[in-house]
Order: structure tokens, then C-alpha cells, then sequence
């Protein structure tokens, strides 16, 4: 009882920290790293199957390194590595977000591919035909076709990407597992407040898996 009793004390004392500071700045920087991770990952998905071998080769090449390499590694690299290379003051947080975001954008990159490959071939022959360009066929047939068929998986990397901010909290940017940190250091109470942050994102987490879930039903309800 304890136990649940220091819960209790802890988030009413530092409720805002938890799930103002530390939510928001969470969510942020799961929309950032998605929204722009989901354009990259189009732009990869598409240069890995060009038929100009420089793009493949380059999109391989991107690919195959962020997702050989652990993601806490990267995120230093564009913390201190980055800045130094271009000799310039870089916000710890925009550094963070471009490595979530990178990575995040290789994943995806290959959801994508799997999607657009997906699409009956047939499609672009009829879309073509009727007189679309290439890039018409592409915007108007193929990619909303595709997200269609990989919207599981994107929500799940939304997901992911939620539980993997936790991993900023190395460059106390703010987010949810930066709150834990800081509380614990004023109230040396460590598991409560490792019992808070884990109740917070499953709820993030359940919430997001459900909003999906009924997204992709409407979907298939459309077809």
C-alpha cells in the first residue's frame, strides 16, 4: 500500500511535469519523427526501385546503415557528431528529431515498397491507358492503394516510435522517461516513478492501437 501511496503523492505534486512537459514533448516528437519519416521513407522506397542505379544504390546504402545500427547510437552522432561536421550550434532537440526521424524514414521506407508492390500491376497498365502520367498513376492509384494495404504496419511504427522517444531522454529533451528522470531525483523514489511512466505509455500506446484499429476496419468496410 506504500507503494501506491507514493504514486499517489508523486503525481500529485508533479502531475504537470508527467503528463504536460512529458506527454507533449512525447507526442511531438512522435508526430515529427512520423509525419516526416512517412515522406522520406516515399522518397527511399521509390529511388530503391529506380531504375537509375545511382539512387538504388544510395537508398540501399541508407537503409542498410540506420537499420544495422542501434538507434541510441545514431541519436549521438546527430547530437555531437553533426554539428561539429557542419561547425554549427545545433538545438539538442532538432538533433534527436532528425535522428528519430532518419530512422524511422528507413523502416518505413521498406513498408512503402512493400505496399507499392503489393498493387496489381494491372492498376498502372489501366491508369496509363486512360491517358495518366506516370506520376498521376503514381499520386492518384498506386499510393493511396498502397497506405491502404500498409496502414497495420505504419500504425504500428507509430507506435514504436512512441516508446523508442524514451531513448531521448539520454539529451533531457523533455519527454516522458526526461520526467521520470528529473522526479526521481527529487523524491529518490524510483520504482513509483518507474510505475507511472510505464502507465503512461500504455495508455498513449492502447490508445493509438485502438484508433488504428478502427480506422483500418472503416477501411475495409469501404472496400
Amino acid at each position: 500500500m506504500e507503494f501506491f501511496s507514493n504514486v499517489i503523492k508523486i503525481m500529485s505534486k508533479y502531475w504537470k511535469t508527467f503528463l504536460v512537459t512529458g506527454v507533449s514533448y512525447t507526442l511531438l516528437l512522435s508526430v515529427i519523427t512520423v509525419f516526416f519519416g512517412a515522406i522520406i521513407g516515399i522518397f527511399l522506397a521509390l529511388a530503391r526501385s529506380s531504375k537509375i542505379a545511382p539512387f538504388r544504390w544510395i537508398s540501399i546504402a541508407i537503409v542498410e546503415v540506420i537499420r544495422g545500427t542501434p538507434m541510441l547510437l545514431q541519436m549521438y552522432v546527430a547530437v555531437f557528431l553533426v554539428p561539429k561536421l557542419f561547425a554549427s550550434e545545433i538545438p539538442t532537440f532538432l538533433s534527436v528529431s532528425i535522428a528519430l526521424v532518419l530512422n524511422s524514414a528507413a523502416y518505413v521506407s521498406e513498408v512503402f515498397r512493400s505496399g507499392i508492390q503489393a498493387v496489381d500491376r494491372g492498376q498502372t497498365e489501366a491508369a496509363r491507358s486512360l491517358g495518366l502520367t506516370s506520376s498521376q498513376t503514381f499520386m492518384k492509384v498506386i499510393l493511396p492503394q498502397a497506405i491502404k494495404n500498409i496502414l497495420p504496419a505504419l500504425g504500428n511504427e507509430f507506435i514504436m516510435i512512441i516508446k523508442d522517444t524514451s531513448l531521448a531522454s539520454t539529451f533531457f529533451i523533455g519527454e516522458v522517461m526526461t520526467a521520470c528522470i528529473i522526479v526521481k531525483g527529487n523524491t529518490y523514489l524510483t520504482f513509483e516513478c518507474m510505475f507511472i511512466v510505464a502507465v503512461i505509455y500504455f495508455v498513449m500506446t492502447f490508445v493509438l492501437s485502438k484508433v488504428f484499429g478502427k480506422v483500418e476496419r472503416r477501411l475495409k468496410a469501404g472496400d
